[in-house]
């Protein structure tokens, strides 16, 4: 980003490169919806992004990390043939939640889509000013 105050172009970035860390982050959770077990030896757990805000000031929005969920547990489902089942036959499955993952890409999808309308009418602003400059 620049040196001094955000342009919209620098916000508009921002908020690209956040969603698409987003859709990126959602396509693995749906991915892994059914993994069992992880290099670990546990289920998959469902990650979400973490955002902030970029500055104190209108600088656009900035990506803290990428944190497991830990507010929901893991699924459980009767399975006694699967080779990660427990003695008593249950197996324990990621906590991704199919229908509200496609719920969240549709949401990160239209901000992404909202913020490439603002980089391309600053463009255009751009490219408007340098014809009446000529």
């Amino acid at each position: 980003m620049a040196v001094g105050p955000a342009t919209s172009a620098d916000i508009a970035i921002s908020g690209l490169q956040a969603e698409a860390m987003r859709l990126k982050v959602i396509a693995q959770n749906i991915a892994n919806a059914n993994t069992s077990r992880t290099p670990n030896g546990q289920p998959f757990r469902r990650q979400q992004v973490l955002l902030s805000a970029a500055g104190d000031e209108l600088a656009g929005v900035k990506v803290e990390g990428v944190m497991p969920d830990l507010s929901s547990g893991f699924k459980e489902l009767y399975m006694p043939g699967h080779p990660d089942a427990g003695a008593d036959g249950m197996v324990r499955l990621p906590n991704v939640d199919l229908p509200v993952e496609m719920m969240h890409m549709v949401v990160a999808s239209r901000a992404y889509q909202a913020n490439a309308a603002v980089l391309k009418r600053h463009q255009d602003m751009v490219n408007t000013t340098l014809e009446l400059l000529r």
